[in-house]
C-alpha cells in the first residue's frame, strides 16, 4: 500500500509539473502588467505598428530608469485586425485572462468604442492614443485619451483657414459610413460657417471607393478656395493621385489627423506638396521634449535603411503609455480603481506632443498642430489651442 501511494503522488506531482511548467521553486513574475490592443494586421496596420513603437520606447525608457516602485512594466500586445468585434474580444481576454492593472489603445475611434466598452464595464482605465470622437470618453469613467477631440479638431482647422489662409469658401470631401471622417467633416462645418464662411459642395461618398474622378470633377466645377478631406491616408493616396489627373493641386487641400503615415507620403508626396492637415504633433514641433522623443525614437527604429521619422500615431503611443505610467508612480497602490483617480488628477503632464491636463470628462486639453507637406516630409507650421 505504502509503494502505491507514494507512486500515485509522484504521478500527480509530475503531472502537475507538465500542466504548469513550474517546479513551485520558481519565483512568479513581480512585474506590473498593462495590455494593449491594436491593429497591427488589416486596413489600418500602419497606425498600430507605429503607436506599437511609441509604446515599446516609453517602456525601455521606464525600465531602465528602475521601472515603477522598484517593479518593472510588461506590456502585452494584443492584434484587433483592424475589427471593432476583435477589439472587444481583445480588450476582454487581457482583463479576464491576463488579468491587467490597465489598458492602451486603440488608435480608430470605432474599436476604442468596443474595447472601452468591456473595459468601463470591468471597471479597468483604458487610456487611448489616438481615438478622436467625441464619443469615446462619453460616460465611461474608466476611459481616458491623451488625444484632442474632433470637435476640437474641426474648431482649429476651420479657424487655420479663416485666419490664417484668409479662405472664405471652401468644400467638403469625406467618406460618409466613416465616423472619423464624417464627424471631422460636420465639425469643420459647423465652426466655418460660425465664422462666416461659406460651404460651397459638401459631398460624402461611400466607405472603401476607389474611383473618385466624377466626384472630384464637381467638386471642382464648385470652385472651392480650399477642400476639408478628413479620411485616412490610405484613401487619400487614391484621391491625391487623381485629383493631379483633374487638375487639382495639393495646395488646395487640408485634411485631419488620419493623413499622418509615412504611406502617405510615400503614396502621394508629390501630389499633396503645400497641402496642410491638423495634427497631434511634427518631427520638428519646438517642444523640448519632442526632440528628446525623436532623438530616441530615431535611434532604435529604422525605415528604408535609414532612422526612422516618428509620426503623431508613435508619438501619441508614446505619450498615452507614459501618462500612463506616471499616474501608476502617483497611484498609491497599485490597483485598477488607485491608477483610475490618479488618470483624472492629471495636470501639466509633458509629452512629446505637447504639455497637457485630463479634463473633467477625460478628454485632453492641450495644443493643436498644424502640418504642411514640403519636399515630401511633414513640417511643423503652427499650433492652436481649441476655443
Amino acid at each position: 500500500m505504502l509503494t502505491r501511494r507514494v507512486f500515485s503522488l509522484v504521478a500527480v506531482s509530475a503531472a502537475v509539473l507538465a500542466v504548469t511548467g513550474s517546479t513551485g521553486c520558481e519565483k512568479k513574475s513581480d512585474d506590473l502588467v498593462v495590455g494593449a490592443f491594436l491593429s497591427l494586421s488589416g486596413s489600418d496596420a500602419t497606425f498600430g505598428e507605429d503607436t506599437k513603437e511609441g509604446i515599446e520606447l516609453a517602456v525601455d525608457e521606464l525600465n531602465k530608469a528602475g521601472g515603477i516602485k522598484n517593479k518593472k512594466v510588461k506590456v502585452l500586445f494584443e492584434d484587433d485586425k483592424s475589427l471593432p468585434q476583435e477589439a472587444s474580444n481583445k480588450v476582454r481576454q487581457l482583463i479576464d485572462r491576463d488579468n491587467v492593472l490597465a489598458i492602451l489603445g486603440e488608435v480608430a475611434s470605432s474599436r476604442t468604442m468596443s474595447g472601452g466598452l468591456i473595459a468601463n464595464t470591468k471597471k479597468v482605465p483604458l487610456v487611448t492614443p489616438s481615438s478622436t470622437a467625441v464619443e469615446v470618453t462619453k460616460d465611461r469613467d474608466y476611459v481616458f485619451r491623451v488625444c484632442f477631440t474632433d470637435d476640437q479638431q474641426g474648431d482649429v482647422a476651420a479657424r487655420f483657414v479663416w485666419e490664417t489662409l484668409k479662405k472664405k469658401k471652401a468644400g467638403l470631401f469625406y467618406a460618409a459610413q466613416d465616423n472619423y471622417s464624417s464627424g471631422l467633416a460636420a465639425s469643420f462645418k459647423e465652426h466655418f460657417k460660425k465664422l462666416g464662411g461659406e460651404i460651397v459642395v459638401d459631398k460624402g461618398y461611400q466607405k472603401n471607393e476607389t474611383n473618385f474622378t466624377t466626384y472630384l470633377s464637381e467638386l471642382k466645377s464648385k470652385e472651392p478656395e480650399i477642400l476639408f478631406v478628413p479620411v485616412y491616408y490610405n484613401e487619400m493616396v487614391q484621391i491625391a493621385r487623381q485629383a493631379k489627373q483633374a487638375g487639382i493641386p495639393g495646395t488646395m487641400f487640408l485634411g485631419g489627423d488620419g493623413w499622418d503615415s509615412h504611406e502617405l507620403i510615400d503614396g502621394a508626396g508629390a501630389e499633396l506638396e503645400g497641402a496642410y492637415f491638423t495634427n497631434h504633433y511634427a518631427p520638428d514641433v519646438p517642444w523640448p521634449n519632442s526632440a528628446s522623443f525623436v532623438a530616441a525614437y530615431k535611434a532604435k527604429y529604422t525605415y528604408q535603411g535609414k532612422p526612422k521619422e516618428p509620426t503623431s500615431l508613435a508619438a501619441q503611443g508614446y505619450d498615452a503609455a507614459k501618462l500612463l505610467f506616471d499616474a501608476m508612480k502617483r497611484a498609491p497602490e497599485p490597483t485598477r480603481e488607485a491608477i483610475k483617480v490618479a488618470l483624472s488628477e492629471t495636470k501639466d503632464f509633458a509629452g512629446a506632443t505637447g504639455s497637457l491636463t485630463i479634463d473633467k470628462n477625460h478628454n485632453a486639453n492641450k495644443p493643436i498642430v498644424v502640418v504642411q507637406i514640403k519636399e515630401k516630409k511633414f513640417r511643423y507650421t503652427a499650433q492652436l489651442m481649441s476655443q
